[in-house]
């Protein structure tokens, strides 16, 4: 193991201030990262001095100083140069702004609630980057603020197909991101919003509500806020579930990455009741393919069960027909001609719990495991966990899934998402 290692290339970056090293690891690599000198940081968290981090493949890091640094990379990188043209000062410029904000509230005291800033813009802008880096900066400040996660393309704090929030008491890990040990999330199913508008609005809004809550038994998060990260879909019905998301979550300040279309759309419709901020995306985002899309959630969701740096154990169980009940959220409308003249349909059918038969179409779905103890609760409660459904027995009528913890599975309601998952690796 040694000798690989040392056979590994290695090189060494010389950061002067104000400056960027930007990596993206080769497929089917391993990189190890070290600041041998000076001071640097990841996304905002502060790197340790001569402390090996490593990154798995074709991951994505920017390594920042404020001072200067030396990094010493080992390992094959598929991309590496160093850039002077980073927004990084006028991140921070926003953060400042956003901790006076903070600083104010605490002189009025009288429970008021700190800034909630939504950051927006299209896919592939760096909108999840800008919010672990406020994040973090704001709990290097000794805040503690929420993160709430309205992406459900890559859910970032369970698995794509969901929204939820986390509560932020410590800067993020380099390698693997915020820890997520109690988030409260909401199964959404789909990975574009598009895909049942009246459904995102009506966990957006639950969602909300349970915010505010927290606010309610917690000053020190109440004082610091919320940070909201959206999804990239941000003109049309895009657009109108972004103002569904100010109206909800009582939005004070808009971050637009890149897209001055959208600053302009915010400033028309919201005009001084908001303070819309448009900003610069970093050099160092770039578009992605949908097929990277697409492998970017499956990674994520491998993530979920398998882990990261720290591997996990998920368990394989069977669980027989008769101990859960599945169902789906949302069902087809019903045809103007199929009613009668005149009239028009009295439910909503996308927020319709559907029974869904034991099948082998389940097979490889990814499930959400509800809280609910109803079926008409399935569509305002968070889910506990996931599972996938990785064989269907429908002569002995058991399903085997797997699962991140041990049987038996803590509640009896299942939601089938439209999401698969083929565990290959």
């Amino acid at each position: 193991m040694e000798d690989v290692e040392n056979s590994a290339p290695k090189k060494e970056w010389n950061l002067s201030v104000d400056q960027e090293l930007r990596i993206e690891v080769a497929q089917d690599n391993e990189a190890k990262i070290m600041i041998t000198d000076g001071q640097a940081e990841i996304f905002g968290t502060e790197l340790v001095r001569n402390k090996v981090y490593n990154f798995r493949s074709r991951a994505k890091v920017a390594i920042y100083t404020w001072h200067g640094c030396t990094v010493q990379v080992t390992g094959e990188v598929e991309v590496g140069y160093v850039s002077s043209e980073t927004p990084m000062v006028v991140y921070l410029n926003v953060h400042t702004a956003i901790e006076q904000i903070r600083q104010k509230v605490e002189k009025e005291g009288k429970n008021t609630i700190g800034p909630r800033v939504m950051i927006c813009g299209p896919v592939d802008v760096g909108k999840s980057t800008l919010s672990r880096i406020l994040l973090n900066y704001a709990v290097r400040m000794g805040r503690r603020p929420l993160f709430v996660d309205l992406d459900v393309g890559q859910g970032s704090i369970a698995v794509p197909g969901t929204m939820g929030a986390l509560l932020v008491d410590r800067p993020a890990d380099a390698e693997e991101g915020f820890s997520s040990q109690t988030p409260l999330v909401f199964n959404f199913g789909e990975v574009s919003p598009g895909e049942s508008v009246k459904f995102h609005d009506n966990l957006v809004a639950q969602l909300a509500t349970a915010v505010f809550k927290h606010f309610d038994q917690n000053p020190k998060a109440a004082t610091s806020g919320c940070i909201i990260n959206t999804c990239g879909w941000v003109t049309g019905g895009g657009f109108k579930i972004l103002l569904n998301v100010v109206e909800e979550f009582k939005v004070d300040v808009i971050l637009v990455l890149d897209q001055e279309r959208v600053y302009n759309d915010f400033k028309t419709k919201l005009g001084d009741s908001v303070q819309c901020v448009h900003l610069p995306k970093s050099g160092g985002v770039f578009e992605r393919s949908q097929n990277q899309r697409r492998s970017a959630r499956e990674d994520r969701i491998r993530e979920y069960f398998y882990g990261n740096r720290t591997p996990l154990y998920p368990h394989v169980f069977d669980v027989k027909f008769s101990e859960v009940k599945i169902y789906s959220i949302g069902a087809p409308e019903v045809p103007d001609s199929c009613l009668p003249l005149g009239m028009a349909p009295t439910t909503d059918s996308s927020m319709r719990e559907v029974a869904v038969s034991p099948s082998t179409n389940l097979l490889h779905s990814l499930c959400a495991v509800s809280a609910a103890d109803a079926p008409e609760d399935l569509c305002r409660t968070n889910v506990v966990g996931f599972v996938v459904i990785t064989n269907v027995d429908m002569e002995n009528e058991i399903f085997t899934v797997l699962s991140p913890a041990p049987r038996p599975l803590p509640k009896e309601y299942l939601i089938v998402s439209n999401i698969k998952f083929m565990d290959l690796k």
